[in-house]
């Protein structure tokens, strides 16, 4: 089928650092131009995003800060792509939400005009849900083949959803899955443990996304200026980030397991000062309370002790003259000084 095109059609896609369209940036950049007769034209881009990609970020797309180092930036480009985009109207798979914006930040910086107002947006992943609705009402109809009677009833609801994942576990056995790394695997089993792991790819800690689990299985933020970091790195750096949250608009539960690492993280440093403390006490017992004395260096006390005493002993090795008066000046006297100095 052609499409039925008065203008050019840009379908376009991004990659970036994240997804928070005022801080992240643009990593790749890709635009396939529909043309009115159905010819088509392809541009690609690597960019450099003047700031590290978060590693879970980069699982998810394949691309690190070492393939784009010597990529250019999206400044340096960024009036080539306005041009290519030139009467073209927009398309994507969640470009209205993502896409759009965050290109539109990306000129913005970079001070390059492109005008949004003339132009139309089809976003397809729009005609996919509403179309194919991501309902359970939906799901049950596809993996079913019935309508739930009495929806939106809790317990209907709930039996409607036991049912579902039946119907999943028969319809994607043995089928094969390919994640985002090109790994394949066949991960919708009849098993707990196996379907744990599919259906929390993200890795929550808190359910709501705020934190995650990395590759290590240590906590990072996943949002804001911390985005990507250790949580506890956050709390040693910026220690009031955590009182910022926890007086702040998040979820009950994400500031219950906040407040358990910052407990966990204190816990850590009681445990370095103490364990300090008791290195202190084996190597100096008798002294472990008093200031550690540097080999060949004195206390101040001691210092200004052995001062005065060796003021005192080179006082004594010099003996006080006589307390004699001044003689009285005379003639011969006047006489060898003139001699002396020729007057």
């Amino acid at each position: 089928m052609k499409l039925n095109l008065k203008r050019p059609l840009a379908f376009f896609d991004l990659e970036a650092t994240g997804t928070n369209i005022g801080v992240d940036r643009i990593v790749e950049i890709a635009v396939l131009k529909v043309l009115p007769d159905g010819t088509q034209e392809m541009k690609v881009s690597r960019i450099n995003p003047e700031m590290p990609i978060p590693y879970e970020t980069s699982m998810i797309h394949g691309i690190f800060d070492e393939d784009v180092k010597e990529a250019p930036t999206f400044r340096q480009i960024a009036q080539e792509y306005a041009d290519f985009l030139t009467d073209c109207d927009l398309a994507g798979y969640n470009s209205n939400k993502f896409d759009i914006p965050m290109l539109m930040e990306e000129f913005i910086r970079a001070e390059v005009e492109f005008d949004l107002e003339s132009r139309r947006f089809v976003d397809v992943q729009n005609i996919f849900h509403q179309m194919e609705q991501r309902t359970l009402k939906a799901a049950y109809r596809f993996y079913c083949g019935k309508d739930i009677e009495n929806a939106h009833s809790a317990e209907a609801d709930i039996r409607a959803t036991y049912e579902v994942l039946l119907a999943q576990l028969e319809k994607y056995k043995d089928v094969e899955w390919e994640d985002k790394k090109g790994n394949k695997s066949v991960p919708v089993q009849n098993d707990v443990d196996a379907l744990h792991t599919f259906t929390n790819l993200s890795r929550p800690v808190d359910f709501a996304g705020r934190i995650v689990f990395n590759e290590n299985g240590v906590e990072v933020f996943n949002f804001g200026k911390h985005k990507g970091k250790c949580v506890e790195e956050v709390f040693h750096a910026e220690p009031s980030y955590y009182s910022w949250m926890q007086q702040g608009d998040f979820p009950l539960y994400t500031k219950r397991c906040l407040e358990k690492i910052w407990v966990r993280w204190n816990g850590k440093k009681v445990l370095v000062k103490n364990q300090t403390e008791q290195r202190i006490t084996v190597e100096n017992p008798e002294g472990a309370n008093k200031p550690q004395q540097v080999q060949g260096q004195q206390r101040p006390y001691q210092q200004r002790k052995d001062f005065k005493s060796n003021n005192n002993r080179n006082y004594n090795q010099h003996p006080k003259k006589d307390d004699k008066p001044a003689e009285p000046i005379t003639g011969d006297m006047l006489e060898q000084l003139k001699l002396k100095f020729g007057k």
